[in-house]
């Protein structure tokens, strides 16, 4: 028989012992954030001393504010000293053995009516110097209040217990002593200290020293007005980013505090066709410590190509600071970083269109993905995205474009036809055959390209795109016309016949066309649908349509000369080795001959001669 339940209301019990060891364990994902949550917290007692003496609550002198940061490998200990606020006693059992009670909050929250800003105190959660616990066995505080009120040491091995007793310390601030355990003596290299310091610490807001010397730049330069700054400011700041790079071609200075808190300096960088290697260069910080510089959630994709400094104290952070959490804000802050991006490039292009145009191809793959992937930067950028021809001519926006091909290139159906090269240097022929005709011929060679070629389509009306060399041009440009030949009906038939059984392959399809008597004789061209297919596949990493046969039509010029002298050949082999000399200069011209056929090829040619 199953026994009543009794009814009960109560309160979960949390036992410090339990959660202290997932506090030490897995709060942080990676050992060496302890050395950034201590020094951010130094930095933290230092800022709020500067405030309460801006606001008169503190009358004694501030004296050298410097944060210090003293190795000693024989003793195996680490200490990070600051001349900040201090604690007194009572302090210590408030702030750091009441678990994840924030000192931070409790000071923004008292002086918040004397205008203390958020963005003055970094710490959020009272669990940062719990971190110290990954790496250390026993953890020593030593410090000293502003207030007059006596020194007083703390310490704890990890466990639950802690004493507190007095200390012999004369100077206002905190001394923070880890005694390094046996498996997290990597951290007693100076190197490993000084690699973490040039990681987190290297803009934070006060001066941090290591090793006889400072190590970090307390007024970065996006925390300045960008009124007070000059180019060479800029390109300073950029090479101290990232030493040894390319200059950037400009940038963009973000400051704005509503309806958030944001500021930073973005760089665009020479990306010429270059996908690979431009990623992760955009580095995160909140209030000048820094966070991560994987941030696709705060900065969209196509911008990510970008180099530069973020920083917002209102990017929402997980407990350990290490990880962004998805929220409206976050939402908020990308679209207004993609809208200043977009806001600059439109700036450019209409304060100085030649310097626009000589940067361009330099970050023409940036603005195709961003129109691409964003429809908001699209509408922006359609305005400054600059369309270039194989004649050199300087670059067309997209109206101008339309504009100048639309008297030549409509065709039957009055859809205008843009035509266009994805290299120029093989596809030549092809391109003197549609110039000919008074027709542009587009280049788009970039590997974003075949994505671009497809929003063009869906985004401008009547509008279609094709590549020079997927048909002849009476055929890309169909204006319903039908050119006469200069062979009867039969005499096409006949030549049909002769080079399907010269080529003998299945295939391809032989198309006989009248074209121009000084057209090549045989051209190759590849169905536009298809090949774009395989494009789009190939730049998308799709392996599938690599097993797909691709689809040739040969192209022969029933108005060539040739071949009212193969027609006229009375030897068969003669008009078959005429045929196949005419069919293999097409395969050259795109190169597709090779191996014993280009053997025989020559072999032929200077025999003819």
């Amino acid at each position: 028989m199953q026994a009543d339940v009794l009814q009960e209301k109560g309160q979960i019990s949390i036992h410090t012992e339990n959660i202290f060891p997932i506090i030490k364990k897995f709060l942080y994902s990676d050992h060496e954030i302890f050395l950034r949550e201590l020094v951010s917290n130094a930095v933290d007692a230092t800022q709020k001393l500067k405030q309460l003496s801006s606001m008169g609550q503190f009358e004694g002198e501030l004296g050298d504010l410097k944060i210090t940061i003293a190795l000693d490998e024989a003793a195996k200990t680490i200490t990070i000293s600051d001349h900040g606020l201090g604690m007194t006693a009572e302090e210590i059992k408030k702030y750091i053995n009441q678990i994840a009670f924030s000192g931070a909050a409790e000071f923004l929250e008292k002086y918040k009516e004397q205008g203390v800003e958020k963005s003055a105190v970094i710490g959020q959660f009272g669990l940062g110097f719990y971190s110290a616990f990954m790496v250390a066995r026993q953890v020593e505080i030593s410090t000293k209040s502003y207030q007059d009120a006596p020194a007083a040491r703390w310490i704890c091995d990890g466990s639950t217990e802690f004493e507190i007793t007095p200390v012999d310390k004369a100077e206002r601030g905190t001394d923070v002593i880890l005694h390094i355990a046996e498996d997290s003596e990597e951290f007693l290299d100076k190197y490993r200290i000084s690699g973490i310091l040039e990681k987190y610490v290297k803009f934070l807001p006060v001066e941090v020293e290591f090793d006889g010397k400072v190590i970090n730049n307390p007024a970065p330069l996006w925390t300045k007005q960008p009124s007070e700054l000059t180019d060479e400011d800029y390109l300073k700041f950029y090479e101290e980013l990232y030493p040894m790079s390319e200059p950037p071609l400009f940038w963009i200075h973000l400051n704005v505090d509503y309806p958030f808190n944001l500021t930073g300096v973005l760089y665009f960088p020479k990306l010429k066709n270059d996908f690979s290697v431009q990623r992760e260069k955009i580095q995160l910080y909140s209030r000048q410590v820094f966070i991560t510089d994987e941030v696709k959630d705060v900065v969209p994709e196509f911008l990510m190509m970008l180099h530069g400094v973020i920083d917002s104290p209102d990017i929402p952070l997980n407990v350990s600071r290490s990880f962004l959490q998805a929220d409206a804000s976050v939402k908020k802050i990308n679209g207004y970083i993609t809208r200043k991006v977009a806001d600059k490039l439109a700036e450019l292009f209409k304060s100085d269109r030649a310097g626009f145009e000589q940067k361009f191809p330099d970050i023409a793959l940036f603005v195709k993905y961003g129109m691409i992937s964003d429809d908001k930067f699209y509408e922006k950028a359609k305005d400054f995205c600059l369309l270039s021809g194989t004649d050199q001519e300087v670059g067309a926006t997209l109206d101008e474009y339309r504009q100048k091909t639309e008297p030549l290139q409509k065709d039957k159906d009055d859809t205008l036809v843009w035509l266009y090269t994805t290299d120029a240097a093989k596809q030549d022929g092809f391109i003197a055959s549609a110039r000919a005709r008074g027709y542009d011929v587009l280049k788009l060679d970039s590997v974003i390209d075949p994505h671009f070629i497809g929003l063009l389509e869906r985004k401008l009306d009547k509008i279609s795109l094709k590549r020079v060399d997927a048909d002849t041009p009476d055929k890309l440009i169909d204006k319903g016309q039908t050119a006469e030949s200069v062979l009867s009906e039969a005499d096409r038939e006949t030549l049909k016949t002769l080079v399907e059984e010269t080529l003998n392959d299945k295939t391809r399809t032989v198309q006989i066309e009248s074209l121009p008597p000084d057209e090549l004789p045989v051209s190759l061209t590849q169905n536009e649908f298809m090949r774009r297919m395989a494009d789009m596949a190939k730049s998308g990493g799709q392996s599938w349509m690599g097993n797909m046969p691709a689809t040739w039509n040969v192209v022969v010029n029933a108005n060539h000369p040739l071949f009212g002298r193969v027609l006229a050949e009375p030897d068969a082999d003669a008009k078959k080795r005429l045929v196949q000399q005419a069919y293999d200069l097409a395969l050259l011209a795109q190169g597709q001959l090779s191996g014993p056929a280009l053997t025989e090829f020559i072999k032929r040619t200077v025999g003819g001669l």
